[in-house]
């Protein structure tokens, strides 16, 4: 397609061909990412009066003027009947380049998401603690927070605070009450909002991301006073999770944060996407850590090596690995056995586990074939 300064059509474009991301730079032609992998759209390479213009549409004096102290920015950008999308501005080879991330204007269920309803469900009507959402970045942790908060908002009468850089999913209070505070428009950090926070009578806190020291000791300050925070991290694994937490602070308050750790996380939903098998999206495998007896143990006496297991046998509470979700996931046939194999965490312990479950195609054979043991006669 012809780019021109009428851009706002590649938006169109981008919700028709249900991709999740848009990838604009000088230079070369825009990009999509449907269903986990960045195909051109084709057409005239970007010209610099079009980024320009772009660049002067989506921000305000404000973030122009960070965008020239920091180099790059995230903000979000609305087109009317078109969609919503989160951007983050930056510079590649001196010049401007965005990345378009389409938030949906209607939160998803977590049935419709393809998540564990009844564990998330349960952490979601907890009182008070500690709940993050983990993963690289582009798998799903904003949406599943949402969603979270979506379900509180319909079954719940509390008070849920976000505090978000920038503002994703648009909430609408139904039997709670929400506010949505912007770093940068509402408040100046995530750790001035925090402080602050406890005031305003929150019965659930969602902090967009853990960034730094001072943000994750007021995140454990507020779920110690008797609220329920919600936050995430970019950790693979909900063991890289704990390790990430205490790895925070000096070593002289390791133990201390462990304590911290073991009674007031409840627990960690760490995601990762897989492509659907019948081609229509990405299915997200879960990883759950819940706070067992074992696990509050474990992490209390720093034993966070021995989480895996825990996790794998503790799913009379809820619990379950990466492999394990991986697995239900291949069983429904949602997912191939190639990428489900991609994406364990132990694939060779996932093969042993799948061993009789496989479904017989000459690739899963393959796979699964044993080496023949040696003729000594010959």
């Amino acid at each position: 397609m012809e780019i021109t300064e009428d851009y706002k059509a590649l938006f169109a474009v981008m919700i028709a061909e249900k991709a999740s991301d848009l990838f604009l730079k000088l230079g070369a032609p825009p990009s999509l990412r449907v269903n986990g992998k960045v195909k051109p759209i084709g057409g005239t390479p970007l010209t610099e009066e079009i980024i320009q213009k772009i660049f002067e549409d989506i921000t305000d004096d404000r973030q122009k003027k960070l965008f020239q102290e920091k180099g790059e920015i995230d903000t979000a950008y609305e087109i009317l009947n078109v969609g919503r999308f989160r951007v983050n501005i930056y510079k590649q080879r001196g010049h401007l380049a965005f990345t378009f991330r389409h938030v949906s204007n209607q939160v998803p269920t977590l049935e419709e998401l393809h998540l564990p309803v009844a564990p998330l469900q349960k952490l979601c009507n907890a009182s008070r603690g500690l709940i993050l959402v983990t993963g690289t970045a582009g798998n799903g942790k904003s949406t599943t927070i949402a969603s979270m908060l979506d379900y509180v908002n319909k079954t719940q009468r509390k008070h849920i605070i976000t505090l978000e850089d920038p503002i994703e999913y648009l909430f609408t209070d139904d039997k709670s009450v929400i506010d949505q505070r912007e770093i940068g428009i509402d408040t100046f950090s995530f750790a001035q909002a925090l402080k602050s926070c406890v005031r305003q009578s929150p019965d659930i806190i969602m902090i967009g991301e853990m960034r730094d020291l001072e943000t994750m000791e007021a995140a454990l300050n507020a779920a110690e006073t008797g609220h329920l925070v919600i936050s995430t991290l970019h950790t693979v694994n909900a063991y890289q999770t704990v390790e990430r937490i205490i790895n925070f602070f000096q070593p002289h308050q390791y133990q201390l944060v462990r304590e911290q750790l073991a009674m007031l996380l409840e627990g960690v939903i760490s995601l990762r996407l897989v492509a659907r098998k019948d081609g229509k999206g990405l299915v997200p495998a879960a990883e759950l850590l819940l706070t067992t007896p074992t696990v509050k143990e474990l992490l209390h006496n720093g034993k966070t090596r021995e989480l895996y297991t825990a996790l794998q046998e503790g799913a009379y509470y809820g619990t379950q690995t990466f492999n394990q979700s991986i697995k239900d996931l291949y069983l429904k046939e949602l997912i191939t056995l190639e990428d489900a194999l991609a994406k364990a965490d132990k694939p060779d312990e996932l093969k042993l586990e799948l061993r009789g479950f496989v479904k017989g195609s000459k690739s899963d054979s393959t796979i699964f074939s044993l080496p023949k043991k040696p003729d000594i006669m010959k």
